[in-house]
C-alpha cells in the first residue's frame, strides 16, 4: 500500500483560530489598563477636575461658611456687650440721679414694660402738662414700678456742648434732681436725628431693665398707662412682636417737603408707598428685637423719618406685627365714644397734629375726658 503524504518542510504552521486571537488582545489591553491606572497617573485636564476634588472643595466652603456665621453672630454679641458697658459707664459718672439704681450687674427682676417719652430741652412745659395729668410723680412713681413692673422715663440727649457751665444741661440736670424721672442719653440732641435716638434708647434701657417690652411715646400724646399694659401683656409670650398702629404712607419725593425721603429711590417708582410700619407717636417692641435694634445699630440704615427707620429695621425679620389701633385714638370725643362702646383707648393724640394739638393747654382737658379712671382698678389712682 502507498504510504501517507508527509507535509512538506517548507510548508508553514496551522493558523490560530480568530475567536482565540480575539480574546488575547482583549485580555492583554486590559491588562494594561489595570498596569496604567496602577503605576502611571494621567494628569488630568485643568478645566476638568475630578469629583473628589469638587465634593472636598464643596466641603471646605461648608465649613467656612459656618465659621463666618458663627464669627458673626459672636461680633452680634459683643457690639451687644458693648452697648451695655457704654452705657453702664455713662450711668456712673454720673449721667442721671434716676439712671443709678444699683441694678446694673445684678440679677434683675423681669418687668412689664419699659416706656420712654421722647422730648427736647425746649419742651419742658410739655413734660410738666405730663407729670400734671397722666404720669405719676415721686413714691406713686417707685410703686408704679415696684408693684406693677412699668418704668416710665422721659427721655432726651445731650447738648453739643456738654459741660458744667452750659445752661441747658445744667437746666435738665436740676429738673431730674427734682422729679428723678429723666434718662439721660449719650446722643447729641437735635444733630443726629431721632433714628439714631430710639437705638440709643433702646440700647440704655436694655442694660437698666429687663422688660417683657420696650415702649417709645412722644410728648403730645396722651397714654392710659393701664390699659397699655393690658394690650402688650396679650403678647407676652411671643418672642418677636412690634406693636403699634401701623400705616403706610406714600413716599415723598419733593425736597420742599419736611417729609422729603432722599432715599425714595429704593422704593420704586414714583407713586409708591412705603412698608407697613407703626405712626411715630406710640409703637412697643419685644425684648429680643429691641435687643437685636441695639446689636446691629451701627449697620441699620437710617431714612428721613423715625417710625419708617424703625419699620424698615424689622421688616425683614421673622416679626409679628400687630395692628393696635386703640395706640391711636383721637381726642375728645372720639376717646369717649370708644370708652362707652367698650372699646377703651390706651393713646389719643390729633392726627393732623401727629400728636395733642397744642399739648401744653389742652392735656389736661384731654387727661379728664380720655383718663382710663377706675377701670384699671387704681393702677393710675395718683
Amino acid at each position: 500500500m502507498m504510504a501517507a503524504a508527509r507535509p512538506h518542510k517548507g510548508a508553514p504552521p496551522g493558523r490560530v483560530p480568530t475567536r482565540c486571537a480575539a480574546a488575547l488582545c482583549a485580555a492583554c489591553f486590559l491588562l494594561g489598563v489595570c498596569v496604567v491606572n496602577r503605576y502611571w497617573a494621567v494628569p488630568e485636564h485643568p478645566g476638568c477636575p475630578n469629583k473628589t476634588g469638587s465634593r472636598d472643595v464643596l466641603n471646605q466652603v461648608s465649613q467656612t461658611r459656618e465659621v463666618i456665621m458663627a464669627l458673626d453672630k459672636t461680633i452680634s454679641e459683643i457690639e451687644m456687650r458693648l452697648a451695655a458697658a457704654r452705657a453702664a459707664q455713662a450711668t456712673m459718672e454720673g449721667v442721671s440721679p434716676s439712671d443709678s439704681e444699683g441694678d446694673l450687674g445684678s440679677m434683675r427682676p423681669r418687668i412689664s414694660y419699659v416706656m420712654g417719652i421722647f422730648t427736647t430741652f425746649a419742651n419742658r412745659k410739655r413734660r410738666d402738662s405730663i407729670r400734671q395729668t397722666w404720669m405719676p410723680q415721686g413714691d406713686r412713681l417707685r410703686s408704679l414700678e415696684k408693684e406693677k413692673g412699668i418704668v416710665i422715663r422721659f427721655v432726651i440727649g445731650r447738648s453739643d456742648n456738654p459741660n458744667p457751665n452750659n445752661e441747658v444741661d445744667r437746666a435738665i440736670d436740676a429738673e431730674d434732681k427734682e422729679y428723678n424721672d429723666i434718662l439721660r442719653l449719650n446722643h447729641v440732641e437735635g444733630s443726629e436725628g431721632l433714628s439714631t435716638k430710639i437705638q440709643m434708647f433702646l440700647s440704655t434701657a436694655l442694660t437698666m431693665w429687663d422688660a417683657d417690652f420696650y415702649v417709645k411715646a412722644d410728648d403730645d400724646v396722651h397714654v392710659n398707662i393701664g390699659i397699655t399694659r393690658s394690650i402688650l401683656a396679650r403678647h407676652r409670650s411671643k418672642p418677636r412682636v412690634y406693636i403699634g398702629c401701623m400705616k403706610s404712607g406714600p413716599v415723598v419725593t419733593k425736597n420742599d417737603s419736611k417729609y422729603y425721603e432722599p432715599n425714595h429711590w429704593k422704593f420704586g417708582t414714583e407713586g409708591n408707598n412705603y412698608f407697613r410700619h407703626a405712626t411715630r407717636q406710640l409703637y412697643a417692641v419685644t425684648r429680643d428685637l429691641a435687643t437685636y435694634i441695639s446689636a446691629n445699630r451701627h449697620i441699620l440704615h437710617k431714612y428721613s423719618n423715625e417710625d419708617v427707620s424703625f419699620g424698615s429695621w424689622l421688616i425683614g425679620l421673622d416679626v409679628e406685627h400687630v395692628d393696635e389701633r386703640s395706640l391711636c385714638c383721637g381726642t375728645p370725643p372720639d376717646c369717649e365714644w370708644k370708652a362707652q362702646a367698650g372699646n377703651p383707648c390706651a393713646a389719643s393724640f390729633d392726627w393732623n397734629c401727629t400728636g395733642i394739638c397744642n399739648p401744653v393747654e389742652r392735656m389736661t382737658e384731654v387727661h379728664q375726658r380720655c383718663w382710663e379712671g377706675s377701670a384699671t382698678e387704681g393702677l393710675t389712682q395718683f
